[in-house]
């Protein structure tokens, strides 16, 4: 049987900081709807594609920092 664990501070300040990167990227993506606007369709869906995977990238070292409390491995 695996032990029980427990939540500890890191990772609740963790999760608020994941939510308020993804508020903060999408406001900086949605700043630039205008002018993504006016592209053609399927370059629109490239971008979106790519913005909408790049916003992970950072949270690798988060996310090891609310398991472990280092960023680095």
């Amino acid at each position: 049987m695996q032990p029980v664990h427990e939540p500890n501070s890191r990772q609740l300040v963790g999760i608020f900081g994941i939510i308020a990167w993804i508020i903060v990227w999408a406001g900086i993506v949605a700043s630039f709807s205008s002018t993504i606007g006016q592209w053609h369709m399927l370059l629109q869906a490239v971008f979106y594609l790519v913005v909408g995977l790049i916003w992970i990238a950072p949270l690798k070292p988060a996310l090891r920092w609310m398991q472990t409390g280092k960023f680095k491995a």
